[in-house]
């Protein structure tokens, strides 16, 4: 509980306490709630608050229609190369979105490689907001594909071949019987999509920003990049987007828990997915189409960028060179130490929530104490906080002058920030593989002797390592590339994979920037096949 308390509940604790009391920072409880009405009330508070909305809304809509389209095929037909695409959708979520935006940005801009190869000059297009809520969309819309092609996959389609031995049209019954199963997983991967794009930094703040689209999370950011620092205006603006997610995050959890169905068996019904007929070489085409749009085209302005010799130099055999990765990974550069430092953090990051999540997990499902659902909510709270929220919530409770010891401007902090944002996959993980398992055998090692200790460290977390471990590669992916917090928390001289990509595209050093992309989405890629080989594994074993 000691440990939930400085890792999740201190951060949010002090966001809410500085936007109360604005003078908090120089130790005065003195004019409680005088920063609020100025802030919102404030010419710019209500467009952020609505551009933050539009850009939700906007790409919510957008993965709606792709994903949405893309996954009820997936589920309800047979789609020649099933597992490829779904490989290829899989793909964006291995690309930083602060990296797919420098991608885009790279590719479709004036004299970029789209321009150079097609003469395609789309750069008006990119920086406004139809622009923005493409390049979002494109990298979150497998959301919203993965939820439905799995829901329908599973309900199937004998219902409605029920249905239409009935009488009902092939389109009723759709929209009769298939439709409204798989409506739960559809509208909850629609709020998902939401919340994850109102939280997003990269994208609005590479391409909102030449569009003159600021949104709550950038304007955030700014309040305490500029001068003078704004700490209660951060705050306060970090509690409304704090509330805007938790909104998102309670309806997306109702409509997830609260329309459950089942099957008169009560087991998933096996069917076999239909022929898409005369429609079949159309839908590989949309397949295709997407795979090009969402995965080629932002990988291949990557790649290309990392083995240029120069942006100047365009796409030529002449041009190509390794030589970014070489002063990248050589001894003593600047790259090579971001990389260190940020494996290290992960590798930090891996065993703190690990050894917490793993507590947290058992407190909640095996132990009778009280106070398990304090630990609950707790450990699960920062699945639904942005990123930049705890990020300010660290800066405001460690950046005091009566700490004796504190974190702030070193190492440690961005270790706190990793951990809290991430502790909930260990969590998930752990809670679910604990259920699995039986009391009994607990019991048994208890009864011939055991302490709880020998019995936790013996039975309990040997049967739930595969669910741990394939958590924690999460874990480690997610956390070496992560950007907002970093941004706001590194001490001076720090950096980490993500700082040093965006301080290299501002520099204008953009080939050693997507060299260093490279290899870091080399390494989530192999961690994130290492945990679902393990997840796999687990999956057989039970």
């Amino acid at each position: 509980m000691a440990a939930l308390a400085v890792v999740v509940a201190l951060p949010v604790a002090f966001v809410l306490l500085q936007a109360v009391f604005p003078h908090l920072a120089q130790g005065s409880f003195a004019a409680p709630f005088s920063a609020v009405w100025p802030t919102l009330s404030h010419d710019s508070t209500l467009p952020l608050v609505t551009n933050t909305l539009r850009l939700g809304v906007s790409v919510a809509l957008g993965t709606a229609l792709v994903g949405g389209a893309l996954g009820a095929v997936r589920g309800l037909f047979y789609v020649p190369g099933a597992r490829l695409w779904d490989l290829c959708f899989l793909l964006p979520f291995l690309v930083p979105p602060y990296l797919a935006a420098l991608g885009w940005m790279l590719l479709l801009q004036t004299g970029g490689y789209a321009q150079q190869l097609t003469g395609l000059d789309a750069g008006q297009f990119l920086f406004s907001l139809p622009g923005l809520v493409f390049v979002m969309t494109l990298n979150i819309f497998p959301v919203v594909y993965f939820a439905v092609s799995r829901a329908l996959a599973t309900t199937g389609s004998r219902l409605a071949d029920v249905a239409r031995v009935h009488g009902a049209s092939a389109w009723r019954a759709f929209a009769r019987v298939t439709l409204p199963l798989a409506l739960p997983a559809f509208a909850a991967s629609l709020l998902l999509a939401f919340t994850m794009a109102i939280e997003e930094f990269g994208a609005p703040a590479a391409l909102g920003a030449r569009a003159g689209f600021s949104v709550l999370v950038t304007s955030i950011e700014g309040r305490f990049a500029d001068w003078p620092i704004d700490l209660p205006g951060a705050s306060i603006l970090s509690v409304v987007l704090a509330v805007l997610a938790l909104l998102a995050f309670v309806l997306q959890h109702r409509l997830a828990a609260g329309k459950d169905f089942e099957t008169q068996t009560g087991k998933p019904i096996a069917s076999p997915p239909r022929e898409l007929g005369r429609w079949k070489g159309l839908v590989l085409l949309g397949f295709a189409f997407v795979a090009l749009v969402a995965t080629v085209a932002p990988l291949f302005s990557v790649l290309a960028t990392a083995f240029s010799g120069t942006l100047s130099g365009g796409l030529s055999l002449a041009n190509l060179t390794t030589a970014h990765f070489a002063a990248l990974l050589g001894q003593g550069a600047e790259g090579l130490e971001a990389l260190v430092t940020s494996l290290s953090l992960a590798l930090g990051t891996s065993l703190v929530t690990g050894v917490l999540g793993f507590l947290c997990a058992w407190c909640v499902v095996k132990s009778k104490m009280r106070g398990r659902v304090l630990i609950d909510g707790l450990s699960l709270l920062p699945h639904a906080l942005p990123g930049i929220v705890v990020g300010v919530g660290l800066i405001l409770a460690w950046n005091l002058p009566f700490w004796p010891v504190t974190p702030y401007n070193t190492w440690g902090i961005l270790l706190l920030s990793y951990s809290c944002l991430l502790l909930p996959y260990p969590v998930r993980y752990t809670s679910a593989a604990l259920r699995q398992t039986a009391a009994s055998l607990e019991a048994a090692a208890r009864v011939h002797g055991a302490p709880a200790g020998v019995a936790l460290r013996r039975i309990t977390l040997p049967l739930v390592m595969p669910a741990l471990g394939a958590s924690l590669m999460i874990v480690f992916a997610i956390a070496s590339r992560e950007l907002v917090t970093s941004l706001l928390l590194a001490p001076s001289g720090v950096q980490t994979v993500s700082i040093f990509i965006w301080r290299q595209f501002e520099q204008g050093s953009i080939g050693q920037g997507m060299a260093m992309g490279v290899v870091s989405m080399a390494v989530s890629g192999t961690l994130l096949m290492l945990a679902s080989r393990l997840g796999n594994k687990r999956e057989r074993a039970a």
